[in-house]
């Protein structure tokens, strides 16, 4: 253009040309520095990330037992998406950072084994003979409705939540009730709903359980935080038809299966006159009512066939120690479990039978019993413990390819650890302070999904007050419906 102006006007044209060439040229550097601005910016700041937790101690929990003095976890929505020695933090641009200045940060604990609402019951009719027949039964026939399984779940929900614990699988009735509690907290669980042949608050039979199963199965099979699943009592409470029933059903919809199996010499008596010469586990086998779908709960009295029939079925066991050792019921083979290579995470049972629902207060008991049981010192080492409640536990659901270990991909459940708490000073072993040393309060942070559910040990998506309140309010309906009447010994 300016060379066309500068052939026809010459004179004051050249001068309005060469201005507007050096305006051009301004204008082309102005844009340039920009750019460059723009884009050193953009190095500086690295991938953008949702929530980024730096200068940790990570137990990551991998096949490699990978752990990193001062590492760095990445969360971009409910995923990890970087587990390093934290050499790479300026790489990682987040909304929200957490400093864990040295506090252990680890995969969020899983309770393989619970009947959570029950937490409404915790401390009635202790050390009493025959206590689920004579006293649990019962009761639960009194009281048990959409209420109080609401109102119990709503309290072991945050007791779980603030003990570290992420992810749980629970038995119980109106498990439509459970699941609403965990999706509003924002937890994880697998939710079994009870079958059982006699009449229960939800359903008169078998039957109708598995029809109620069914339906909640239905309604939940797509939820992206909640596993639906069956949950028959155990082999003495259902029939054979029905245990058969209950496994087709679960493949065909392709769910778990969580059931009460070798617990007890009782219900071992009750298989044995149901089927001469055959242990529970045996039974199960024999009747075709065994898969990968199952996760048994208890196996105290499995004997080696048992052991292979369950790690030759891909069964899921759930080794619930403080439950089992104060109902007297005997010590499981856990660890000939865990070094055969089973599926084998740790439970706390219902908060009547261990008490809490804390898988923290579980990991002591479980070292120290197997080594006296076994007699050996060195027996059950707390990395194994550990490993059992994480991404054991994960086996055991059949999730490990979810949860249970921070590594890349995985989704993003989270815990951290206060290292600064009296009772975790010093630290030479991580793994031995978690065993031996750490309590539920040592929790600070859980996060689930990606999302952060307690922070500084604030529950963020519930109002615990509330929950507690209503717990208490509900206690004193239990007390005048079965304490002042006489009818549960104290």
């Amino acid at each position: 253009m300016c060379l066309q102006v500068l052939s026809i006007q010459p004179g004051t044209k050249i001068l309005n040309c060469w201005k507007g060439i050096a305006g051009s040229m301004k204008k082309l550097s102005f844009v340039s520095l920009l750019l460059g601005f723009t884009a050193l910016t953009n190095a500086h700041a690295g991938e953008a990330v949702d929530l980024l937790i730096t200068n940790a101690h990570v137990l990551t929990m991998d096949t490699q037992k990978t752990v990193y003095d001062r590492g760095l976890v990445a969360i971009k929505g409910n995923k990890i998406v970087a587990v390093s020695d934290g050499s790479d933090s300026a790489d990682y641009s987040a909304d929200k950072t957490i400093d864990a200045d040295g506090d252990i940060v680890m995969p969020g604990m899983i309770n393989a084994h619970t009947h959570v609402s029950m937490t409404v019951f915790r401390s009635l009719a202790d050390d009493v003979p025959d206590r689920l027949h004579r006293y649990i039964f019962p009761l639960e026939g009194a009281l048990v409705s959409r209420d109080m399984v609401r109102i119990g779940a709503n309290l072991g929900n945050v007791e779980m939540l603030k003990g570290g614990v992420t992810t749980y699988a629970d038995m119980y009735y109106f498990e439509d009730e459970v699941a609403k509690t965990v999706d509003q907290i924002g937890m994880r669980a697998v939710l079994g709903e009870t079958v059982i042949k006699f009449p229960v608050a939800d359903a008169k039979n078998a039957e109708e359980g598995i029809k109620y199963a069914l339906n909640f199965i239905e309604e939940y099979k797509d939820h992206p935080r909640i596993t639906p699943a069956f949950a028959p009592h155990a082999p003495y409470t259902n029939t054979t038809e029905v245990l058969v029933k209950v496994n087709e059903l679960a493949q065909e919809k392709d769910v778990p299966v969580l059931i009460h199996l070798s617990e007890s010499s009782r219900e071992s008596e009750k298989i044995d006159k149901r089927m001469p010469g055959k242990t529970p586990i045996g039974y199960m086998a024999e009747i075709g009512a065994l898969s990968k779908h199952w996760v048994a709960a208890h196996a105290i009295t499995a004997n080696d066939d048992d052991i292979q029939i369950l790690k030759d079925h891909d069964v899921g066991v759930s080794h619930n120690m403080s439950a089992n050792i104060k109902s007297a019921k005997g010590v499981a083979p856990a660890l000939k479990m865990f070094d055969q290579g089973l599926r084998i995470g740790l439970g706390t049972d219902g908060p009547m039978s261990g008490n809490t629902l804390s898988i923290i207060d579980e990991l002591g008991q479980v070292a120290k019993v197997h080594k006296l049981a076994n007699k050996d010192r060195a027996a059950m080492p707390p990395v194994k413990v550990v490993e059992m409640a994480t991404i054991g536990a994960a086996r055991a659901l059949h999730m490990e390819d979810k949860i249970g270990s921070l590594e890349v991909g995985k989704l993003a459940d989270v815990i951290i650890i206060d290292t600064k708490a009296p009772n975790m000073v010093p630290i030479f072993n991580p793994y031995s302070a978690l065993v031996y040393s750490a309590y539920a309060t040592n929790v600070s942070t859980s996060i689930v999904d990606g999302r952060i559910l307690m922070e500084n040990r604030n529950v963020l998506t519930v109002d615990e007050d509330q929950i507690r309140k209503e717990a208490q309010e509900f206690a004193d309906v239990v007390r005048k419906t079965v304490i002042d009447k006489g009818e549960v010994v104290q």
